[in-house]
């Protein structure tokens, strides 16, 4: 988690929201991403979609059921579905979002009541303070 904090670091110095994410298999980095939305001018660049992208050219696959997916904030929708389809093993995020949360915040994409064919194990609250605080830097700036 602290590699996907250095990630959200890197976007709070390019001016973006700071969301950062690593892709972990075998104990290896394979991917990593953090938010270039307004760099890249696209609402798709979100860390997590990044890291993904990174994590199936790195294995040359797209299917990442053996992986972990380390992010600073909760999933939002479009993230928890490229979860599910992706077939990530895990997912281990920091803070809650309660306005975009997929992830049980807002609502559950993911939870086995959904009746998904694929269940993303989920660790919340991992190094949520430190995550939180630079959401908070970044947001206190703008207002």
């Amino acid at each position: 988690m602290r590699l996907a904090l250095a990630e959200a670091r890197a976007a709070l110095y390019e001016q973006e929201v700071p969301v950062g994410a690593v892709v972990v298999r075998d104990g290896i980095v394979i991917g990593r991403g953090h938010n270039t939305v307004e760099t890249g001018e696209s609402a798709l660049n979100h860390a997590e979609m990044l890291a993904l992208r990174e994590a199936t050219q790195a294995v040359g696959a797209w299917r990442l059921n053996d992986a972990v997916l380390y992010v600073t904030l909760e999933p939002c929708m479009m993230c928890a579905g490229a979860l599910m389809l992706s077939r990530i093993g895990g997912l281990v995020f920091g803070a809650r979002d309660p306005k975009f949360g997929a992830c049980g915040s807002r609502i559950d994409a993911l939870a086995p009541e959904m009746g998904w064919n694929h269940r993303v194990n989920i660790i919340s609250g991992v190094l949520a303070d430190e995550s939180a605080a630079l959401l908070r830097e970044f947001f206190s700036s703008r207002r």
